[in-house]
């Protein structure tokens, strides 16, 4: 099974074509071009150095949130818009779940959390070695979050680009946590691979895949405040 995966959920991103799980060919990309420039450019990249057309790929996938509202939306219409001409089944998987699957730590918790601005996180919790999901996705505060981490009474890895923020603000509140390098605290499209492969049997067609959130985008807010709706 060929599976292109994409990840355009922050500041970086990466696109990644695998065979079953097997990775073979990778783009990765942090320029600060929009990936409205970059993502295309990138997938076409993948497809010569493997060899393969877009008719050839089996599975389409993207991480469909939570993270920058304009990533997230770049990466899932450009995946639906790769995905239709052949009508080939897509999947989205959490930006969450792909940051705690680089934590292959045996008997361990791995939280994901990822900058939410404002002292929040997007966070989830799950066990390592399975990636058994022990939370939901949610934003939060990431204080929040230190009574949960009491609660375990074995190792807490923190991974994501907000990790470091959660870190700063838990070390002295919990003594079993630790921050995972940086090599493996963040998304990528290989490790989406290797996930939407295991869990491939959840495909949708493309007009299914939709976007996650969690939390109004800043120019919702701000509408919000001024009692205007949209």
């Amino acid at each position: 099974m060929k599976i292109l995966a994409i990840d355009s959920s922050a500041v970086s991103c990466s696109v990644a074509l695998s065979n079953d799980s097997e990775i073979i060919a990778l783009e990765f990309v942090n320029n600060g071009l929009t990936h409205s420039q970059t993502l295309l450019p990138m997938v076409e990249c993948v497809c010569q150095k493997a060899q393969v057309s877009l008719q050839d790929i089996d599975l389409f996938a993207v991480t469909n949130g939570p993270g920058s509202f304009t990533g997230v939306r770049i990466g899932v219409a450009a995946l639906k818009g790769l995905a239709f001409p052949a009508d080939k089944p897509c999947i989205g998987i959490s930006t969450l779940e792909v940051i705690a699957a680089n934590i292959e730590k045996e008997d361990c918790i791995a939280i994901a959390c990822m900058d939410a601005r404002r002292a929040q996180v997007y966070t989830a919790t799950f066990e390592s070695v399975t990636l058994r999901r022990l939370t939901p996705d949610e934003a939060v505060a990431a204080e929040s979050l230190a009574e949960r981490i009491q609660s375990y009474d074995k190792p807490v890895w923190l991974a994501g680009d907000g990790a470091t923020l959660a870190y700063e603000i838990l070390k002295d509140k919990c003594d079993n946590i630790l921050l995972a390098a940086e090599e493996n605290r963040y998304q990528n499209a290989a490790k989406l691979c290797e996930l939407a492969y295991n869990q491939r049997d959840k495909a949708v067609q493309g007009a299914a895949l939709v976007p996650t959130y969690l939390r109004m985008s800043q120019a919702q807010r701000e509408l919000k405040k001024k009692g205007i709706k949209r």
